[in-house]
């Protein structure tokens, strides 16, 4: 019984559109931050490295260099304070979890850009 309470109150807080990306992908993701009265989107744009969990507590880890410096942040999906997650690059990755780019420095930091075709022709 209380399960089935905690799955209906999950599936209300789901976002109904999530935007389509995987890992390997680089993105732009417009953040909610609310200081005092005001709010305002901050722009967020790094390699996704990886997702975990599931359903409503499904997160994604966004990495990127910032003065020479790595920084990665891990936003929940189905928050709220995202506004919107933007597609910049799509990459081609053939694992699940890009932990190895942390050790990585420079041009070996790269990942191979996925080449989409026109579906037109």
């Amino acid at each position: 019984m209380s399960m089935d309470l905690i799955r209906t109150i999950e599936e209300t807080q789901k976002k109904a559109e999530v935007p389509a990306f995987k890992v390997g992908d680089t993105v732009k993701v417009h953040f909610r931050i609310v200081e005092g009265k005001t709010e305002r989107i901050q722009i967020y744009e790094g390699l996704v490295i990886c997702f975990k969990n599931s359903g409503i507590g499904k997160t994604f880890t966004v990495r990127k260099n910032s003065y020479g410096v790595g920084v990665e942040r891990v936003f929940p999906l189905h928050s709220p304070r995202i506004a919107d997650v933007e597609l910049v690059r799509p990459g081609k990755v053939r694992r699940a979890k890009l932990y190895y780019i942390r050790e990585k420095i420079g041009k070996a930091a790269k990942i191979k850009t996925l080449i989409v075709k026109n579906q037109d022709k």
